[in-house]
């Protein structure tokens, strides 16, 4: 699926009037309108495709996501020093301002997704198309609109919950909803995701990477995962087996760039080789991460500026034998890379990332490199059944779903824990299996309602973290241009 057939009506009226935002491009007068849209099937594939394509920004999975690992303590910005990344430094060191712009970005960065999304449930339904297409569409849509609200929800808590197009004459001053309305919504949204969108085994090549049956119920184990619904997490787990979904042979095989949207995937966002956009706009449809996670100075790839530097803590975490840790990270003696031996010496921590990287003949240039992001995979579902198992009290029961994981990273099975050995040993399976796909974070503020990732992070040094950064602030920018906005306790 190529995300570059985007939406032709971005910049309609109310839709500068409701997101307000520089990143938006104007519309061009002489060309589709609200008149002459919402006409054909090829018009409504075109506003889904739409939809997808803040996924693939900046502000969401092509940099901000990702650098949440670095708040984690899984690694450090890197990258060239000094000033270089100074607001993903002060995100990871716990000094975060009002006026942050990696926060302003993630504020930001779903609303085009919830507005496009929110056009496609407006104007779909009255359209005269194939209805099996049109039932498709509506899926993603609800399926993206959770998305995007699941995004907000977890790093803000109450955010505005916005479920209509917005035109000029409305309220565009909302104030924030209580986070339980908006985890209630992200839950009806894919439970109507799950009904209308068919079964990945049924698309055609062009059309992998759209949502599925699978990602809406995986993506939803996810919520409910957050909200501590164990038996729900259990019964939808199990419910994505049935769909098909199973692991990969091989962990390298979720980050081959051959091997897109794999068995294993669930949902992941979809990068192609395009040189020809701008790399810094919202419009570029290759990937960020080999070029800011590649070796700094090393020219083992195109680009190259050393971002994400895995920790030694991190590294010291993989147990002996786990073949996860030459997939994962460089360091010294690892595998060659592309027929290059690694140099602690580029790095200032002596790692590099290496799950992301693509060769020179994958990529020629810096702006160009086509590997996907992964959102949700298989042994992300297994690890989220092994915990809820545990926490019914069947630990039993929960070694199967951990075990299939360790096992194909070449580890032994866990066996005779207790309850609190087993949900210590899941979580630590989880950092290191989803290492670097903007998990972690998540994970550390949802157990124990954050102290348990607060204890972590004080362990490794991060003494700074405290109760009020489970939340990030709201940008002051925000709540100057809507004083309905209130801000996040401590800041």
């Amino acid at each position: 699926m190529n995300y570059l057939k985007y939406f032709a009506i971005l910049m309609i009226g109310f839709m500068a009037a409701s997101c307000g935002d520089d990143f938006l491009i104007k519309s061009p007068e002489d060309s589709i309108n609200t008149s002459n849209f919402w006409q054909t099937e090829n018009d409504a594939i075109n506003a889904i495709n739409g939809a997808y394509q803040p996924l693939q920004w900046p502000k969401l999975y092509n940099m901000r996501m990702w650098t949440s690992d670095i708040m984690a303590g899984n690694s450090i910005v890197g990258a060239g020093g000094g000033d270089d990344g100074r607001e993903t430094q002060d995100m990871a060191n716990f000094v975060t301002a009002t006026d942050n712009p990696g926060v302003l970005d993630l504020w930001r960065g779903p609303a085009p997704g919830i507005l496009r999304s929110n056009l496609v449930l407006k104007n779909v339904p009255a359209m005269d198309i194939d209805e099996n297409l049109k039932s498709r569409i509506l899926g993603e849509a609800y399926f993206l609109r959770g998305l995007y609200h699941f995004i907000l929800v977890r790093y803000f808590g109450d955010v505005p919950l916005i479920l209509e197009p917005q035109e000029p004459g409305d309220d565009l001053r909302p104030s924030r909803t209580d986070k339980a309305v908006v985890y209630q919504r992200i839950i009806d949204d894919l439970n109507e995701a799950r009904k209308l969108l068919p079964e990945k085994r049924t698309y055609g090549a062009s059309d992998l990477g759209r949502a599925t049956k699978g990602a809406a119920t995986g993506l939803l184990a996810k919520v409910y995962l957050t909200l501590e619904e164990w038996q729900n997490v259990v019964d939808l787990a199990d419910e994505v087996e049935r769909l098909g979904y199973d692991l990969n042979p091989e962990y390298a095989q979720n980050f081959d760039v051959n091997n897109k949207n794999s068995i294993e995937s669930l949902f992941e966002v979809q990068y192609v080789s395009d040189s020809k956009q701008d790399f810094w706009s919202n419009e570029n449809q290759a990937s960020w991460l080999s070029t800011f996670t590649g070796p700094r100075g090393a020219d083992m790839v195109a680009g190259g500026w050393g971002w994400n530097q895995p920790s030694a803590e991190f590294v010291a975490a993989y147990e002996a034998n786990d073949q996860r840790k030459n997939v994962t990270v460089l360091f010294d003696g690892c595998p060659a890379f592309d027929g290059m031996d690694y140099d602690p010496g580029y790095s200032i921590t002596g790692f590099n990332l290496r799950k992301f990287l693509v060769t020179k003949a994958v990529a020629e240039t810096y702006d160009n490199s086509p590997m996907n992001f992964p959102v949700l995979r298989y042994s992300d579902v297994l690890l989220m059944k092994a915990e809820a198992l545990n926490n019914l009290d069947k630990t039993s029961d929960a070694y199967a779903p951990i075990n299939k994981v360790r096992g194909r990273a070449g580890l032994e099975n866990l066996k005779n824990l207790s309850k609190s050995e087993f949900n210590a040993a899941v979580l630590q399976e989880r950092r290191m299996e989803l290492a670097f796909e903007g998990q972690r974070w998540f994970d550390l503020i949802r157990v124990e309602n954050g102290q348990w990732g607060l204890d972590f992070l004080h362990s490794i040094g991060k003494t700074n973290a405290s109760a009020k950064h489970l939340l990030f602030p709201i940008p002051q920018k925000e709540i100057d241009n809507n004083p309905n906005l209130k801000q996040n306790p401590g800041y």
